[in-house]
């Protein structure tokens, strides 16, 4: 793996304290902002715990072939950060004795993590009940050694769950890029020629909707519903669900949320429509997140502002499940975007 420099580090730390400072401070022009702590010892929801342990999420690098507007990884092609195979192996140690039941590979791309395949195999041992791989469906057609992706997630049974930002192709290349939606079209078309997404299949396709713009997510039935419509009529595509997530105010997001003079309004706007029934069940609650170099935390929003876990136990190689379930969640004023309406987390809304 090839290592940042002392200066990326740097830089990246810093821009990481500076967005936690951000944050933290909820003194607007147009008033104050509540903290989340606040809010949430209401509902009587506060200190935030974990329940029984669901998912593991593990990122396996931030490398990436697209720079998307909203991207809370803040993935890219200049991206060096890779998961070794040294902190694989601690992962899969993890995986066969977890009570997790669902494993879900990201990035950036994780396809492109040169050990990945690799990684698919190993764990695909391990009995987990459910394998997701989230994929931007342009890798796919990045390069010749992917085109067989969709045949090697078969082989695994592998659920695919692959950002898709619009049904057309002017909002889809807005927010990823010029071309990608044309890609994204082609791998969709190749993944259902292999089982992928039909009606009747057991092979898992879904799709992922995030807004272009400073603004919340639609209904997520009536957004699946357009999705569906749209995509079956003009380009004869299937898939099973449609995920709507929440921008959260982190990372690129942020960025722009400031740059565009949105941030105020659009954090005022979270607070607007906060659900305490949401937080029962956001995914910090069942899901352990680990980076891709092994470190733990509660979500992968969290991990992008570099908050570890409050245990003892903070990395994969001392990984004991027993421990992080007896644990507070670290909270934010981020935490808002995973309860605004009708919640949101990597598997779409929440309540």
């Amino acid at each position: 793996m090839a290592k940042k420099s002392l200066l990326a580090r740097n830089n990246d730390l810093a821009n990481t304290e500076r967005q936690l400072e951000i944050l933290s401070n909820g003194i607007f022009a147009n008033g104050e902002l509540p903290t989340f702590a606040k809010k949430i010892k209401e509902t009587n929801q506060f200190p935030l715990r974990p329940k029984k342990l669901e998912i593991l999420q593990i990122n396996l690098g931030y490398m990436c072939n697209q720079v998307c507007a909203h991207c809370h990884v803040d993935a890219g092609p200049d991206r060096k950060e890779i998961m070794t195979i040294e902190t694989m192996q601690q992962c899969l140690e993890v995986i066969k004795k977890t009570g997790a039941h669902t494993l879900d590979l990201t990035g950036g791309a994780p396809e492109m993590n040169p050990n990945f395949r690799w990684f698919v195999e190993e764990a695909s041992k391990a009995g987990i009940q459910d394998f997701i791989v989230r994929s931007n469906l342009t890798i796919i057609r990045a390069n010749k050694k992917y085109y067989d992706l969709p045949e090697f997630f078969k082989k695994h049974n592998v659920h695919v769950v692959s950002s898709m930002p619009h049904w057309t192709r002017g909002k889809t290349d807005k927010q990823r890029g010029d071309g990608v939606f044309d890609k994204s079209i082609k791998a969709l078309q190749e993944l259902n020629a292999v089982g992928y997404g039909m009606p009747d299949s057991t092979l898992k396709l879904d799709l992922v909707y995030n807004p272009s713009g400073a603004f919340l997510p639609g209904d997520q039935m009536a957004l699946e519903h357009d999705f569906k419509k749209a995509l079956k009529e003009d380009f004869d595509i299937e898939f099973h669900s449609l995920f709507a997530i929440t921008n959260l105010p982190i990372s690129r997001f942020l960025d722009y949320l400031i740059a565009s003079e949105n941030y105020e309004d659009y954090m005022f706007a979270l607070v607007e429509v906060y659900n305490p029934l949401a937080v029962e069940n956001v995914m910090c609650t069942n899901t352990i997140s680990v980076s891709w170099d092994g470190w733990l935390f509660d979500c992968d929003f969290n991990q992008m502002l570099n908050l570890k876990v409050n245990s003892k136990v903070k990395h994969i190689s001392e990984y004991n499940e027993e421990l992080l379930q007896n644990r507070n969640i670290i909270i934010n004023q981020h935490c808002y975007g995973c309860t605004a309406g009708a919640g949101s987390s990597c598997q779409g809304v929440v309540a």
